[in-house]
């Protein structure tokens, strides 16, 4: 299978590392698959902007060019700066900065990530009024939950959007995994098709399905987030591994 392929959409947490710990291996992994293949890393990571997470990986040792991250919330801003406006965001203090170019009034859109300790009824409850008086939903994501720092898993921002639009009637815009958008900027980003290029992540739905409906192919890692339970949601990935190091006996 990937005899065919020119260039792999790598995902981040989960695939070489989890939370802040490196996935044993991974850094030597990746300096091999990116002697031979284009490399994108593509992140629906919403609570921080993309230069945090190149300097976390760099932190961690991973070898690689902030410019090579297509991230969640890169994508959501290039999607309002298109189509003009301005946005309330619903994300961390720190995911804020991303937007910081980005006017607050009028509220065209309702931007929504992971906003941790800022989910609170006020500022969901701001979010709503908004989108009843005429804002879209904007989810720069839309996970279910996350690998969290004790080993467990915790809720991700995809619940409180469906919150939103159960409340609202309106469907919010997905941008980040598992648009199919979302995967064909990352392709274009290396100048190649779809179907030259194989996404690697530990999400079946968001990762592999949402690759693979962008004419991708789809490859699963049992690491970060996957669960037995995933092989039984009727998704059939290309390949499934053990971890992304595995992958090396493929090329």
């Amino acid at each position: 299978m990937l005899k065919s392929i020119k260039g792999l959409l790598i995902d981040l947490d989960g695939v070489l590392y989890v939370v802040d710990k490196p996935i044993k291996g991974t850094q030597e992994t990746l300096k091999i698959l990116r002697d031979k293949f284009k490399v994108v890393f593509i992140t629906n990571t919403t609570t921080k902007p993309k230069s945090l997470v190149y300097k976390k990986l760099l932190a961690m040792g991973f070898e690689l060019k902030e410019d090579e991250i297509f991230s969640a919330l890169e994508a959501t801003k290039q999607f309002i700066k298109e189509k003009g406006g301005g946005a309330y965001l619903l994300l961390t203090d720190t995911a804020k900065e991303e937007f910081r170019d980005i006017p607050d009034k009028p509220v065209n859109y309702v931007v929504i990530g992971d906003a941790r300790e800022n989910f609170g009824y006020k500022n969901m409850n701001e979010a709503f009024r908004y989108i009843i008086e005429g804002a879209d939903i904007i989810a720069a994501a839309k996970n279910k939950y996350f690998m969290d720092r004790d080993g467990r898993l915790s809720l991700d921002c995809g619940p409180f959007i469906v919150g939103l639009e159960y409340a609202t009637g309106k469907k919010a815009i997905v941008i980040g995994k598992p648009s199919k958008d979302f995967f064909l900027l990352s392709v274009r980003k290396m100048g190649l098709k779809p179907e030259e290029v194989a996404v690697v992540g530990d999400d079946i739905e968001a990762d592999v399905k949402g690759g693979m409906d962008a004419g991708l192919k789809g490859i699963l890692v049992r690491t970060g987030k996957f669960r037995e339970e995933d092989l039984k949601k009727g998704i059939k990935p290309d390949l499934i591994l053990d971890s992304i190091n595995q992958i090396t006996d493929y090329i």
